[in-house]
């Protein structure tokens, strides 16, 4: 038998191919761990045989764990807008499961005119670990990189457009409505900002706010880029327009589930299933967390960006 040694000479290019699917593999798994995991999967209760919809199913840890149990590929649908995620969901499932490259709102309504449906839905909101550490996606205040922040490529505004180009007005307003900011302090950043145009990366929107900023637990920056964010994407407009069509992909009998990463995001989810669950038995919903479930300190451990999460569940009537 040759030795790996004389593998490796006789064909370097195709060890070489296999060592960086390898470590990208490797990699894959540290930079992305699925928030609350054991937790979606008690309270989503999967079963042989239930079609599943990943509205946000970003590197697939949920989804994997999830298609494990049931098997049920055919008719399943993962979706993100991400075009980097939906590469890396075609590595990952080699079977019947439809990948959809798409925001989760067109997404949803795609599907509704297809006749769809599900009995597990499952949404991640929020930005992804692997769109923060990449410091070309521009999503970090932590590190140097472009003003971008799109979670889909393919769309036109961009952070930059926004820092550069909105008026001081405008800007203190996203800064209050999507970043919590308080508005005596969002005006007088939005003034700063304006003051330092054109600002042309991460790094340097972050340094306007810390210059302008006291000592605090979070950094400075990040209600900002929060904010931003928000607004690039459009992300709570998607909430609010995808929210009243789930009844209509959920079989009776289906969950849902859904984790948030700030108030505004759960505001709206727990705001909506209560409404859904409070016509008696004309509901939609019937709530099954009655309170969010968070991660617990083992989790924290291991992945300390579920310190923010919480996850609400409620069954279709």
């Amino acid at each position: 038998m040759k030795s790996n040694k004389n593998q490796t000479e006789t064909n370097p290019l195709q060890f070489l191919v296999e060592r960086s699917q390898t470590l990208y593999n490797i990699y894959m798994k540290k930079l992305h761990i699925p928030v609350l995991l054991s937790e979606v999967l008690a309270t989503l209760q999967p079963r042989p045989g239930e079609r599943y919809l990943d509205l946000t199913a970003g590197y697939g840890g949920h989804a994997k764990e999830i298609l494990d149990v049931t098997q049920q590929y055919k008719g399943s649908v993962l979706v993100d807008r991400d075009e980097y995620a939906i590469e890396h969901l075609e590595r990952e499932f080699s079977h019947d499961v439809e990948l959809v490259h798409a925001d989760f709102y067109s997404a949803v309504q795609q599907l509704i005119e297809c006749g769809n449906s599900f009995d597990i839905i499952l949404a991640d909101f929020g930005v992804s670990s692997p769109q923060l550490d990449m410091e070309d996606r521009g999503f970090s205040f932590k590190s140097e990189g472009p003003l971008d922040m799109r979670m889909d490529k393919r769309q036109s505004l961009t952070a930059s457009d926004i820092v550069n180009h909105y008026s001081e007005a405008k800007l203190a307003d996203i800064f209050v409505k999507f970043g919590e900011e308080k508005p005596g302090r969002a005006k007088m950043l939005a003034k700063e900002i304006v003051h330092h145009r054109p600002v042309t990366s991460t790094k340097a929107l972050a340094d306007i706010i810390i210059g302008k900023s006291k000592y605090s637990k979070t950094h400075p920056a990040a209600r900002i880029f929060q904010a931003i964010r928000i607004a690039v994407n459009d992300e709570l407009g998607e909430i609010e327009h995808t929210l009243p069509l789930l009844p209509k992909l959920l079989a009776p009998g289906g969950r849902v589930g859904i984790i948030t990463f700030h108030s505004l995001e759960d505001r709206l989810v727990k705001d909506y299933f209560k409404a859904a669950s409070s016509y008696g038995e004309e509901s939609d919903f019937e709530i099954i967390t009655k309170k969010p479930i968070i991660a617990g300190p083992q989790e924290l451990v291991i992945n300390p960006r579920a310190r923010s999460a919480k996850l609400r569940v409620a069954k279709r009537n």
